[in-house]
């Protein structure tokens, strides 16, 4: 089915594909930082807002740069900002739609306690605010789901970051450096590919009827989520994540138990960058786990810098679950039950 071009273009209406296949063309994104002027002031925390495909790109960001930023860098996921967020924090508001409420309440709280404020978003009610108020701002290009527009705001958000002294325009430039490789690997997962190299195409016919799990450690656990967010809303089948070694401390003893039949599928998502005791407890734990849950499937992922990796396996996600999508019979655009709690909301 995965290699018949009329079922594809039939249960991919929309091109999910075609758009995935052109992702790490936004690596190379522009992006111009507006009303860049501001006071020099000292900036003692960061602090990123934003929700799904729209905080993934922040997640990332801590991830490729945790040893690099060195203050301290919080990502809100919610309507409010802890308590110590004041005019020595940098707020940055990150909505791929601009009309987020949780992300639009965040900032209005931020500038509220006289914080540094920014944005970064392709329209909607945040560019309303951070052109009225002359406010730093990114403005990305419009008309995709945000899930996959996740490369767009990751240049977004580290041209803000260097605006501001906290990262150095050499950062921002590495995420270029990677799109030539980027479009090469991506070219092995293309429709045209057939299913007996195409590795997307595989993992994605190893997941049908089941409910997937994905595990990462302490360098990949945004790289799950984003395994996750495309299984939620590409595919349209609910999955869960978690990480190393948080999991040997509780969910490790979940899987000894029921339910006895377990209809699930696991993936560890290792990077070769990983701390060796994480490495460690991904093999041991599936080795303890044997005949107790499904045997662990290893991505590992590919490149030769961390920034390479998380970039890899983002596209892989997509791919992987577009292609379960089409075994699923559903389309991979649409999000018609969001878009409906939004209103009612």
């Amino acid at each position: 089915m995965l290699d018949d071009e009329n079922v594809i273009r039939q249960r991919d209406p929309n091109g999910a594909l075609n758009v995935t296949a052109k992702q790490f063309e936004q690596t190379l994104f522009a992006a111009d930082v507006r009303n860049s002027d501001h006071d020099g002031r000292e900036i003692k925390n960061l602090v990123i807002a934003g929700m799904g495909g729209s905080a993934l790109s922040a997640l990332l960001i801590k991830s490729w740069l945790y040893s690099e930023i060195n203050i301290p860098f919080e990502i809100v996921r919610d309507y409010s900002l802890p308590g110590y967020v004041d005019s020595s924090t940098l707020v940055i508001a990150s909505s791929y739609s601009g009309n987020t409420e949780e992300t639009v309440s965040v900032l209005a709280i931020a500038k509220e306690r006289g914080a540094e404020t920014a944005v970064v978003t392709s329209g909607g009610k945040l560019l309303d605010i951070a052109q009225k108020d002359t406010m730093c701002h990114v403005i990305l290009p419009s008309g995709l789901q945000p899930r996959v527009a996740v490369f767009y705001s990751l240049r977004g958000i580290i041209a803000l970051l260097a605006n501001f002294g906290i990262v150095t325009s050499i950062t921002y430039d590495e995420i270029a450096r990677a799109s030539e490789w980027l479009g090469q690997e991506t070219a092995n997962w293309l429709p045209s590919v057939g299913t007996a190299k195409n590795y997307a195409k595989q993992l994605a016919l190893l997941s049908v009827g089941k409910t997937a799990v994905f595990y990462g450690g302490s360098i990949t656990a945004p790289v799950a989520y984003k395994w996750k967010i495309s299984w939620n809303e590409n595919a349209k089948n609910v999955s869960f994540y978690n990480q190393y070694p948080e999991f040997n401390h509780n969910e490790f003893i979940g899987w000894t138990s029921h339910p006895i039949e377990k209809p699930f599928i696991i993936f560890d998502i290792v990077s070769s960058f990983e701390n060796r005791q994480v490495l460690k407890r991904f093999e041991i734990s599936d080795r303890l786990l044997s005949g107790q849950r499904p045997k662990a499937n290893t991505i590992n992922l590919s490149g030769d810098t961390i920034l390479k990796q998380l970039l890899w396996g983002s596209v892989l996600a997509d791919f992987t679950s577009i292609y379960l999508s089409i075994l699923n019979g559903v389309d991979p655009t649409p999000v018609p039950l969001i878009e409906k709690l939004k209103q009612e909301l």
